[in-house]
């Protein structure tokens, strides 16, 4: 593992252990008081596995990604895909802090220093990602997607600074495209693939917690949500669609469009279960629950979709 890194996590964890006592108070977090003092066992295992998790990712993305190396260059992708590698970027930086934070949480560091691990993590990791794309041939430093990623973490410290919890989530979807077969080598060939790159498959949702934000009585399921979802059709290309043919050899067309979806969700994570698993579900949830949904778009105006089994 590179030696910078090391010394990075080590220097976090120093700082994180000097500030435990000042931020060592019971804290009220979504209803439930929470006992801070760090657990020693939970803490070690933590960074060391955050460390390798960091250290083993970046090798492998080098390695895959970033063979080719170039002068630093910053380059613009605003435009690209339907702005869905933005939101992707969003998602991704929201989920790493909330994950973070509770890895924290459930190592006994305190809230207020939790919260800021969780998000200095998430950039850690974000940002060494665009410094590889400003070193590579084919890619280069985003400012787009660097303001994204910090939207993303703001989102998550913003809620958990203010309220002690998360009113609004942001969640990922996923139901494989006709696409890929036109570009495998863009949107992937395999599943596991695709779910990466081609955002034609994906949703990204704002879901939010029902009974945080309106005044309902005790009979109220407090983990009913409200999602809204956006993602994108047609996309075989990040700009716009190269021509392509299909097995007869016949040009196809595919023409660019937005969606828009409404759909009920569920928070588990609000469910009465023990504390630890509760932090646990509220990371792994980052998947949308499949529910119905009404999508509107500007092709087929509105369409609706039991359990979201899309059509293109």
């Amino acid at each position: 593992m590179n030696s910078r890194v090391v010394k990075l996590l080590l220097l976090w964890t120093a700082l994180l252990v000097l500030t435990q006592p000042s931020f060592a108070q019971p804290v009220v977090a979504n209803g439930q008081p929470t006992q801070d003092g760090i657990r020693p066992g939970r803490f070690i295992g933590v960074v060391a596995g955050t460390a390798l998790f960091y250290g083993v990712t970046l090798v492998m993305l080098k390695k895959a990604w970033y063979k080719k190396k170039v002068r630093f260059h910053v380059f613009n992708d605003n435009r690209e895909w339907l702005q869905m590698d933005k939101v992707g970027h969003a998602a991704t930086a929201y989920c790493m802090s909330r994950g973070g934070y509770e890895l924290m949480r459930w190592s006994g560091v305190s809230e207020r220093a939790s919260i800021l691990t969780g998000g200095l993590l998430a950039l850690l990791f974000q940002s060494t990602i665009e410094v590889y794309d400003g070193y590579s041939e084919g890619w280069g430093f985003s400012k787009g997607d660097m303001a994204a990623n910090v939207a993303g973490t703001l989102l998550f410290v913003g809620q958990q600074y203010g309220y002690g919890e998360q009113k609004v989530a942001i969640k990922y979807g996923f139901q494989k495209s006709i696409y890929p077969p036109y570009r495998p080598e863009l949107l992937g060939r395999k599943t596991g693939v695709q779910m990466l790159k081609d955002y034609n498959a994906q949703q990204y949702w704002l879901s939010l917690n029902l009974a945080s934000v309106l005044p309902v009585g005790p009979s109220f399921p407090r983990w009913l949500n409200l999602s809204v979802g956006y993602s994108g059709s047609g996309m075989i290309g990040g700009h716009e669609n190269p021509v392509v043919y299909d097995k007869d050899g016949r040009e196809v067309k595919f023409e660019r469009y937005r969606q828009f979806y409404i759909s009920p969700d569920a928070d588990l994570s609000r469910l009465p279960v023990n504390p630890s698993l509760q932090r646990f579900i509220g990371t792994a949830q980052f998947f949308k629950i499949p529910a119905p949904s009404v999508e509107f778009n500007r092709i087929h105006k509105v369409r609706f979709h039991p359990l979201f089994l899309r059509q293109d």
